[in-house]
């Protein structure tokens, strides 16, 4: 149960986030908002403050904010200046555009507090080997904690994986104590050859050992943290946007790649266990996530409603009301087939699908 509410608050949150970015921007410039919600459906409790009513809907998989004249075929839109279609094209884009915003906001802090505060660093500290691997032929052992490579000096594991990956061929120097001595190695990592997260085939270095579990709180100062959280935005929005050109392209597993409510779900459910940290961690992931996938010229994401908008900006007047229904039918129905496959790929990576399967073939 109490996996459950911390998944439904970090959700939560990040719907309150993006929509308060729409709400605030859309007051700052006038426009009447009738309803903000956290969830879709019915209403389970309102209360309205300022003309707006606020709402807790019982599905919590989302939320929204309803302006005034949303849309210029509003059977109800009265041409009046609180009305959203009836402020200017960079008004309009400015309260699409604020709820991604502030969620790559939401993000950005949360990778800047965690690295002020103390992220989660792999020690260099050798927790097991592989046979027939370089580190077990040259005489490392289990409890080594390498302290230099190439005259380097290393503390943690991820500075170890960026040396080592990248030597495909030579030898390298490392260093490791070992009972208080210190012991000193060359070392020629054994090539191999992979598929990478992208579906690309690429050569690494290995040695042969793994790391223990000892985990050490590095914490930064203010400007550094601002900046490594810059940094990590930043490496996770182009990540994200090549990942998505690779799997339109065909590059990459669409299958493997995506993760719905219930992925997510189980992300957090581990990250929960595994300390704050790291559940911050996802939660920026998340964030940033939801900002780049509601950009996309999708119909019903802000995305698509600035598709629309460029559109009437350039032809300067809105699409016919028929074609602008016809284009969010088909993008309302693209968008739930694709919850509903996302929902069940998840499903069947969690073993959720095959015991429902086995319970209905039991006999």
């Amino acid at each position: 149960m109490s996996s459950i509410i911390v998944f439904l608050i970090v959700l939560s949150v990040l719907i309150l986030v993006h929509e308060f970015g729409h709400f605030i921007f859309a007051k700052r410039f006038g426009i009447k908002v009738e309803v903000f919600s956290l969830g879709f459906g019915n209403k389970l409790f309102c209360f309205k403050r300022n003309g707006t009513e606020y709402r807790v809907s019982c599905i919590p998989l989302g939320g929204y904010i309803k302006m005034a004249g949303e849309t210029p075929y509003e059977a109800d839109k009265k041409g009046a200046s609180d009305e959203f279609v009836s402020k200017p094209a960079g008004q309009r884009a400015a309260v699409l555009v604020a709820g991604p915003v502030f969620n790559y906001i939401l993000g950005f802090l949360l990778f800047a507090f965690i690295f002020l505060t103390g992220s989660p660093q792999i020690t260099s500290l050798v927790g097991g080997l592989v046979d027939d691997y370089p580190a077990k032929a040259v005489g490392i052992k289990s409890g080594d904690r390498i302290t230099q490579l190439n005259g380097k000096d290393v503390y943690y594991w991820e500075e170890i994986l960026d040396v080592v990956r990248q030597t495909t061929s030579g030898s390298i120097s490392l260093k490791a104590q070992r009972a208080g001595k210190e012991f000193a190695f060359v070392i020629s990592p054994k090539p191999r050859e992979f598929k990478n997260i992208f579906g690309q085939q690429i050569k690494i270095g290995l040695l042969g050992i793994s790391p223990s579990s000892e985990v050490k709180y590095v914490r930064h100062a203010p400007i550094e943290a601002v900046a490594l959280a810059a940094k990590k935005t930043w490496n996770l929005t182009q990540l994200t946007y090549f990942s998505l050109w690779r799997m339109m392209t065909g590059a990459m597993s669409f299958k493997e790649s995506v993760a719905g409510p219930i992925g997510i779900f189980m992300v957090t459910q581990k990250a929960a266990i595994a300390g704050l940290p790291y559940l911050l961690g996802i939660m920026a992931v998340l964030s940033i996530s939801l900002a780049i996938f509601n950009l996309l010229p999708i119909p019903v994401l802000d995305g698509g409603h600035l598709f629309f908008l460029l559109i009437e900006k350039i032809f300067k007047r809105p699409v016919s009301e028929k074609v602008y229904e016809r284009i969010t039918q088909i993008g309302m129905a693209l968008l739930i087939t694709f919850m509903i496959f996302v929902m069940y790929n998840d499903a069947a990576k969690a073993g959720w699908i095959a015991k429902i399967i086995a319970v209905f073939t039991k006999q």
